[in-house]
């Protein structure tokens, strides 16, 4: 790009350096006069009238001829060349060149020391230029033409400046420790002083006020300027960043506002020029001896090489002068440190996405758009250095080498980055030298090993920017591939477009542009039939030509050529709808297509649809005010838009803007397009298209959007394989729910029918129901067939399905109260949604808004949330889901909301819906508890009705399963004699089958609480033949159950302890347990539990006769079996453990009369069989003798 007619190469610039060109001496008689009235004054007058400051001019005096020429001058000329064209320049002319060289508008200040601001109509999304645009000032010349002469940022009118000081404090809070904003207040508080400019050259000290922790500090400033561009800056502050600090903001802002207060003096080499020889010798020494201490070294220094012929000083004509401005050859750009830039950026990128990191990048973004729409080089500049750090970051290495994909924050800055580039490479004023240095860098940091990729994989790749979509059928997987394409790659492509078309040259350039009256036979199509031209390009390549147009600051231009645009699109869909017609009989008879569009608008890198919307909705933006508005970067206000009609040379017109914003957006949304490859592609088809949502909400829907919404809808209804809303679609289409909801809540309230026609065919999700289909070659010019079956890679299906749940949670509240429309909604959900987590959302919301609190039941809805409550039992039935206990009872609550016959029916069926546990322990115990009873007040044929299927359930689920349920069924049964029996009946049958010992002692222990104790002790000997309690076990759980049955048997007599001993005896072998069950045994046994004829004798049982004789031997051997087993493995720790186990161990060899003996038998020969345990056996015979 180039500033003022003067171009420079963007991709390797030079420093920017203050202005020192050699300025050398003209005799006397070829230089200018001096001593006019004008030179001696020390303020801005001169020749041709006060200056007063930009916009305080009263309005009705007209500008001197010389203030016009010298504006012009200044903006486009270097000084040098001023002064090789002109021998002579008369002082007062100087003045003025010198007075207007200074920027004049303070939105550059602004965009220099601020990340952002948002402007007025013009300004866009990325905090574009607004209000008097550079646009405005003709279309875009073809590459390699000379800029517009209006192109430079500082073409605007000073007096078009506007008054920022208001603006900021209007502002808010906002954005109060920005530099642009603190420069403000340091102005606004008289803290700008002794300002001076001399030729080129501005300096003054700005002072800090004093706080309560530090004093008052003043700083020198000094800036130096050139063609209305700040080209240096320094500042005593020593600010390290990007933007210029609030000192410099100060000072410049002075000058702007101030300019009757600056002290004017012509370059310091003109006033040299005047002084004789003695006024300079004073001069210097003067000079010198002010700043001695700084300057006398180099004042010597500069002294000795004067004096000494051959010094390389004297070899050169005139001297160096840093106020005489710049030279011709000297780069035209405004100040920008480089080095903080690349600093900037490597610092963010090295956070890794934390502390804010990826919001400064993208800001750093949006200020490259800036500058591209103020027109100003630098952009292009900054985003090279942007690039080279993005380049450079360690992480692309790593991330190649491990084979993994890049974080989604990075992924999405990158793809901003290559669309600036495309940018970049499309502008439409650029020279043809500087397009091609770019892109001979673009190709080279594409063919890098560690480029990232466009679509984040290996994949099957989209086709080319420049490439219009196939013509034929005659494609295979193998022709659609592509090769590496990376983030550069479409703007690599972008090599091939121009701007030279003579018919987009008259689109962009006039609103009237219509069809000749005698059309050519090639002109016919460039037409459609109102006469409004159309442009026949790859849709996503002609949106970035818009983009292009609106990035560079060509809004009209941009906006015209989106209109074209848009009438293509609308003839390219009534194409498709006629297309559809001929074949809709054979596409609904087999229901399916293979008909889709590889390339996607939304979710495209080029992202052509928010380009268009973007384009025209700016278009029809109001502002509050008209002043700029300096924000920080989490500041934004809700927009605010109005109908501006559509400039056409159409009479017939009536469109706006806004309504075509409205349009293309659905046009682009409703596209049936197919699911690109990678996650990461997936992942952006979601986020843009909720991006472009967003955007939509924000359009108040009057009757002429609403007109247009309507209308747009039916288009994509009928559209067939076109659109995806039609009949027919793609198995691997992208789903509309998201595109769905919003139509049909923006719908509703204007056309209920529509919007729930629309939202039910939205619905869907053909990857999860159709097959993959073959055949149908048949197919229109820009779609292609043949797509390989991917539905393993939809990574985004969980996404997709929440998506469509809320699509239905939204038609459910919107019905209810309507029973046809909920039936309807229902039989969609049962038929599209495959999700049982989804589906039991759905119900639990549907049974929310059916109960509210504040309001009667919801009847209808109710019955809806119960439908789907019991689909949610059927698909979970045979398959494991954690939350299957929660759906049982929550599906029980919402059957006794609707009513008794609901949990009738429930119960009478529940052999479709729940396993026999659920069906007993939760479904039949709920619906026959107190709480229930009294929610749904049941006389009493319903409750004896509810209790009687709930009996019959717990006997078929007892017989089904009896291991779970058993228990359960006596439980439900109790009330009942004979359904006790039944299920008792069932407990003894299955306890010789599958049945566990704790499942057997559970019932019995139940059987003894109701009042059964012999039933109690059949099942508990039962359990205890399945019982077997190994030596070690005595922490086992079932030993309180063995205690248990032993305490039932003796207190029931002994022939029934006789009868369970063996038991024992055959399924213990714990010593310590069998030790337990004796001593409980031998005391009075605790009653006989009130069996009738039986009666305790009050005796203590013998150990020496039957029944107990058997547990006491037992007890014995296995206390001498346990104690071989131990000593096998024993550690010196555990002495101390064993011999307290040889202590309860004797304690039940003496029970017997000759126990003592025994014991004393046993004792010796451990001592023999273990004498090499010395120290334990020590122990032993200390204890034990």
């Amino acid at each position: 790009m180039a500033e003022g007619g003067e171009r420079e190469e963007l991709l390797s610039p030079s420093p920017v350096s203050p202005a020192k060109r050699l300025c050398s001496w003209p005799s006397p008689q070829a230089h200018h006069p001096r001593g006019s009235p004008g030179a001696a004054s020390g303020g801005v007058g001169g020749v041709g009238g006060s200056c007063l400051a930009p916009g305080a001019r009263p309005h009705l005096q007209p500008e001197s001829l010389l203030d016009c020429a010298a504006k012009t001058v200044a903006e486009k000329w270097a000084y040098e060349r001023v002064e090789e064209r002109f021998e002579r320049i008369p002082e007062p002319v100087q003045r003025r060149i010198v007075y207007w060289s200074f920027p004049r508008n303070e939105r550059e200040i602004c965009m220099y020391s601020s990340f952002q601001y948002r402007g007025g109509p013009g300004a866009g999304a990325a905090g574009g230029a607004a209000g008097a645009s550079p646009a405005e000032e003709g279309p875009p010349p073809p590459p390699g033409a000379a800029a517009p002469t209006g192109s430079a940022p500082g073409a605007a009118a000073a007096g078009a400046s506007p008054g920022l000081g208001t603006a900021a404090g209007a502002a808010g809070g906002g954005g109060e420790g920005l530099p642009f904003r603190r420069g403000i207040r340091l102005l606004d508080s008289g803290s700008v002083e002794n300002v001076l400019q001399v030729g080129f050259h501005l300096s003054g000290t700005v002072t800090e006020a004093a706080t309560t922790s530090e004093p008052a500090v003043t700083y020198k400033v000094a800036i130096s300027f050139d063609r209305c561009k700040i080209t240096s800056v320094t500042c005593g502050c020593g600010n390290k960043d990007i933007f210029y600090c609030a000192h410099v903001v100060a000072l410049s802002l002075y000058r702007i506002r101030k300019p009757d207060q600056v002290k004017l003096r012509l370059p310091i080499s003109e006033t040299l020029f005047q002084m004789n020889r003695d006024q300079l010798q004073k001069f210097i020494q003067y000079l010198i001896t002010a700043h001695h201490t700084e300057v006398l070294p180099t004042a010597q220094k500069l002294a000795d090489e004067i004096l000494s012929s051959n010094s390389e000083i004297n070899q050169v004509n005139g001297a160096p002068d840093p106020t005489a401005g710049a030279s011709i050859d000297d780069e035209n750009c405004w100040h920008l440190d480089e080095e903080q830039v690349k600093e900037q950026v490597k610092l963010f990128l090295s956070q890794g996405g934390y502390y804010g990191s990826g919001k400064q990048l993208n800001s750093m973004f949006a200020k490259v758009r800036e500058m591209l729409r103020m027109r100003d080089s630098n952009g292009a500049r900054m985003l090279t250095l942007i690039t080279e750090q993005f380049m450079a970051d360690p992480r692309l290495t790593l991330w190649r080498q491990q084979g993994t994909s890049m974080t989604d924050k990075c992924r999405q800055l990158w793809d901003e980055l290559g669309a600036l580039w495309v940018c970049i490479i499309l502008n439409p004023h650029c020279k043809l030298e500087e397009k091609s240095c770019w892109l001979q860098q673009l190709q080279k940091w594409s063919d890098l090993d560690v480029c990232p990729l466009e679509d984040g994989n290996y994949g099957h790749e989209l086709p080319n920017i420049t490439n219009a979509l196939p013509q034929n059928a005659s494609h295979s997987p193998d022709s659609l591939s592509r090769p590496r394409r990376t983030v550069f790659t479409r703007a690599i492509e972008g090599r091939e477009l121009h701007w030279q078309d003579s018919h987009l040259q008259r689109i962009i350039s006039s609103d009237i542009y219509t069809a000749p009256a005698c059309q050519q036979e090639s002109e016919r199509l460039l037409f459609n039939s109102q006469g409004q031209p159309l442009w026949l390009e790859h849709v996503p390549t002609a949106c970035a030509r818009v983009d292009a147009l609106r990035s560079h600051g060509y809004p009209k231009e941009a906006l015209r050529l989106t209109v074209a645009i848009i009438n293509t699109l609308r003839l390219q869909q009534q194409r498709q709808l006629e297309i559809y017609k001929h074949q809709k009989k054979e596409l609904l008879q087999r229901g399916n297509t293979t008909i889709t569009n590889l390339e996607g608008w939304v979710g495209h890198p080029l992202d052509p649809i928010g380009c268009l919307f973007l384009t025209l909705t700016e278009a029809c933006r109001l502002n509050d005010d008209g002043y700029l508005e300096v924000s920080d970067m989490n500041e934004s206000r809700p927009p605010v838009y109005q109908h501006v009609p559509v400039a056409t040379g159409c009479p017939n017109s009536h469109e706006s803007y806004l309504s075509l914003a409205l349009e293309v957006a659905l046009m682009g949304m409703g596209q049936q397009r197919v699911m690109p490859e990678g996650l990461y592609a997936q992942d952006k088809v979601c986020r843009n298209e909720e991006q472009l949502l967003s955007r939509l909400q924000e359009l108040q829907l009057d009757e002429e959007l609403v007109q247009t919404l309507q209308k747009q809808c039916v288009l994509l209804l009928e559209g067939g394989p076109f659109s995806g809303l039609g009949e027919v679609i793609h198995r691997e289409s992208v789903p509309m729910h998201t595109f769905a909801k919003y139509l049909f809540s923006a719908l509703l309230p204007h056309d209920p029918d529509l919007s729930y026609k629309l939202a039910l065919r939205a619905m869907r999700l053909p990857v999860l129901e159709n097959s993959t289909s073959t055949g149908d070659t048949s197919h229109p010019h820009h779609m292609v067939s043949v797509v390989p079956s991917r539905y393993p890679r939809w990574f985004t299906l969980g996404h997709l399905e929440s998506q469509q749940c809320e699509l239905a949670s939204t038609m459910l509240t919107a019905a209810k109260g309507d029973t046809l429309r909920l039936r309807t909604i229902l039989e969609a959900i049962q038929k599209h949604i495959h999700s049982s987590s989804l589906i039991f959302k759905l119900a639990q919301d549907a049974f929310k808004i059916a109960t509210p609190t504040d309001s009667t039941t919801d009847s209808t809805l109710l019955n809806v949330a119960l439908e789907l409550g019991l689909q949610v039992m059927r698909m979970t039935l045979s398959t494991l889901n954690w939350r299957r206990r929660e759906m049982v009872r929550w599906l029980v609550t919402c059957a006794t909301e609707v009513g008794v016959r609901a949990l009738v029916s429930i119960l009478q069926s529940w052999y479709t819906l729940f396993t026999p546990t659920e069906a007993t322990s939760i479904v039949a115990a709920t619906a026959v508890s107190h709480t229930t009873i009294l929610r749904l007040s049941l006389d009493y044929p319903q409750r004896e009705e509810l209790a009687s299927c709930a009996r019959t359930l717990a006997l078929q689920c007892a017989m089904k399963d009896p291991q779970s349920c058993a228990l359960s069924a006596l439980t439900l049964c109790e009330k009942d004699h004979i359904a006790f029996e039944a299920a008792y009946q069932i407990a003894i049958d299955a306890a010789t089958g599958g049945m566990t010992h704790s499942q057997l002692f559970t019932i019995a222990r139940y059987m003894e609480l109701r009042g059964y104790p012999l039933r109690a002790f059949k099942l508990a000997s039962l359990a205890m033949s399945h019982l077997n309690l190994a030596y070690n076990q005595d922490t086992h759980p079932a030993i309180n159950d063995v205690l248990w049955a032993c305490a039932l048997s003796h207190s029931l007599g002994k022939n029934e302890l006789a009868a369970l001993i063996p038991l024992v005896v055959k399924s213990v072998h714990c010593a310590t347990v069998l030790s337990d069950i004796l001593r409980r045994c031998t005391v009075t046994a605790p009653g006989l539990a009130g069996i009738p004829g039986r009666r305790s004798s009050g005796k203590l049982m013998s150990t020496d006769k039957a029944p107990l004789r058997q547990l006491l031997d037992a007890t014995i051997n296995a206390y001498i079996n346990t104690t071989h087993s131990r000593l096998t493995h024993i550690s010196p720790r555990h002495y101390g453990e064993f011999i307290e186990f040889l202590s309860k161990a004797r304690e039940t060899f003496l029970l017997p009369q000759d126990g003592h003996l025994q014991f004393a038998q046993f004792i010796d020969n451990l001592k023999q069989i273990y004498k090499g345990k010395k120290k334990l056996m020590l122990l032993v015979r200390e204890r034990f003798g």
